[in-house]
């Protein structure tokens, strides 16, 4: 699970990416903050740089599959 300390750097957003499931090494559509579905596991992650692989992490069976989810989504340059 992603943590922040305070408010003030964070606003919320209604942007659909943040409803999309991301499949490992699939390419990043957003700069951001993504986490495992499954376990919750959080990384950072450059527009057009592949999502970690499906290795990257285990996962017991019950866990089921590494699908990858926007938290936190960087500002655009």
């Amino acid at each position: 699970m992603t943590h922040r300390k305070g408010t003030r750097c964070l606003a919320p957003a209604g942007d659909e990416a943040f409803n999309a499931l991301y499949l490992p090494g699939e390419l990043t559509p957003h700069s951001g903050i993504y986490r495992c579905r499954s376990c919750q596991r959080a990384i950072a992650s450059l527009a057009g740089d592949p999502l970690p692989p499906e290795d990257h992490h285990p996962h017991s069976i019950t866990q089921g599959a590494v699908r990858w989810q926007l938290a936190v989504k960087a500002p655009a340059r």
